[in-house]
């Protein structure tokens, strides 16, 4: 109990120590995790002003709060995840577990029936550290953003979806390059140096 207390210590030190941690606190960002996503709108330019985006596994809204200041309140942010979120501005959130088909047909209602121009999914397991159980968790996660993909975008869409290196990986990023014209692995700098997570940038959906 001793270790584990200790242990929950250095990870407190490192997170408020962490140049990420500080700049979101500056900025007004939920989250560190924002800087994840405007990194790779710095590189992919994946959103712009007035789109209709879907935030999956959006809790606590680090990037759809940064998703909303770049669509603007002509553009609409809707959000999920089985989480409480608190409310943000421009921001439609539906508390559900979208692998539930009745939490689909809320997500279409809210969309007014209309396609969606860009899909985020920043969506990870409960990790236990074992990367034999670890792995297909995440790799499943990804190829259930990437049919909700398939199933609301518009053509030429854009998916940016999270997932890991490893077993599973190369079989995901043909999945992916098979209903987008291009897709991309970034390794945003605000990701921790010893996460395995990995970003596929897919854009152009191709029906």
């Amino acid at each position: 109990m001793r270790a584990k207390t200790k242990s929950s210590r250095r990870w407190l030190d490192r997170h408020f120590k962490d140049a990420y941690v500080k700049r979101a606190q500056q900025e007004g960002y939920r989250s560190r995790a924002a800087y994840k996503l405007l990194e790779i709108q710095a590189k992919e330019r994946i959103l712009g002003p007035g789109m209709s985006v879907v935030d999956l596994g959006a809790a606590p809204g680090g990037w759809s709060q940064a998703a909303a200041r770049i669509v603007g309140p002509q553009g609409r942010i809707v959000a999920l995840d089985s989480l409480p979120m608190e409310p943000l501005p421009d921001v439609i959130f539906i508390q559900a577990d979208f692998r539930e088909e009745a939490s689909l047909a809320r997500l279409r209602q809210t969309l007014n029936g209309e396609t969606a121009d860009v899909v985020l999914s920043d969506m990870a397991p409960n990790l236990s550290g074992n990367p034999a159980v670890d792995q297909p968790r995440m790799i499943y996660l990804g190829e259930l953003a990437l049919d909700l993909a398939r199933q609301l975008q518009k053509p030429g869409g854009s998916l940016v979806v999270k997932t890991f290196q490893g077993e599973g990986f190369d079989a995901f990023h043909k999945a992916v390059r098979a209903s987008f014209r291009r897709v991309a692995s970034r390794k945003p700098k605000s990701s921790r140096p010893r996460s395995r997570e990995l970003y596929l940038v897919a854009t152009g959906y191709a029906l």
